[in-house]
């Protein structure tokens, strides 16, 4: 079952000279328990397409189906509500609450789509080897850990599209390894359609498909 389509998108960005194609009728699909990877050069349209994907930007053209809801069609409160209970995001930046503990940043994804299930954060933390760092914060944890807490907050909402921006592009190729097939393991056990920007092509050689995109198009 196809969970996340992307339908003919276009996307151009304005400039001093014109307009600049970014995407130019880019289409894919992820079906549940699927990983693919998107790969490709700085500037070809990986991150664009992400962020449209997840609606946080809207295509020129083209749609986005969660399942059978056109993400690109929804005004901007439409967009956030989907995105809240059906898309979990990670991202390498790790985008953690610093006011927040461990313990409630793993559960702040899950409680804004009112979900939240203390059972499953509380097996999360024990599988990302969080269990003794839950009352910390996030200045106080490794950017491993960090990382490890992002992955959580998104799978805790048990959602059915995760989408990764090169989730381990802050981490040294150990830790890096570690966190991301622990994040496939989880997001297989899930059965959610996990769809991974990511430069390398050794992490992409652990993905079920590969797509490469050159000047915004699928090669």
């Amino acid at each position: 079952m196809t969970l996340l389509a992307l339908e003919d998108i276009r996307k151009s960005f304005a400039s001093a000279e014109g307009a600049v194609p970014v995407l130019q009728g880019v289409s894919l699909g992820v079906a549940a328990g699927q990983v693919v990877a998107l790969t490709g050069e700085s500037g070809s349209g990986k991150s664009t397409l992400l962020h449209i994907a997840a609606g946080l930007e809207a295509p020129d053209s083209g749609r986005v189906l969660i399942g059978a809801q056109d993400m690109a069609a929804l005004p901007d409160a439409g967009r956030a509500k989907l995105r809240r209970g059906t898309v979990g995001l990670v991202f390498q930046q790790f985008n953690l609450v610093p006011s927040l503990t461990v313990g409630a940043n793993l559960a702040f994804q899950a409680r804004l789509a009112g979900v939240h299930d203390p059972e499953f954060c509380a097996a999360l933390a024990v599988r990302l080897g969080l269990s003794d760092l839950l009352a910390r914060y996030p200045e106080q944890l490794s950017g491993g850990q960090q990382q490890r807490v992002a992955i959580g907050r998104a799978l805790a909402a048990k959602p059915k599209v995760l989408l990764a921006d090169e989730p381990t592009g802050n981490l040294d190729e150990a830790t890096g390894d570690a966190v991301f097939a622990l994040m496939l393991e989880l997001a297989r056990a899930q059965g959610a359609a996990l769809l991974l920007v990511t430069h390398s092509a050794r992490l992409a050689g652990q993905c079920d498909r590969n797509l490469h995109l050159r000047a915004g198009r699928l090669a």
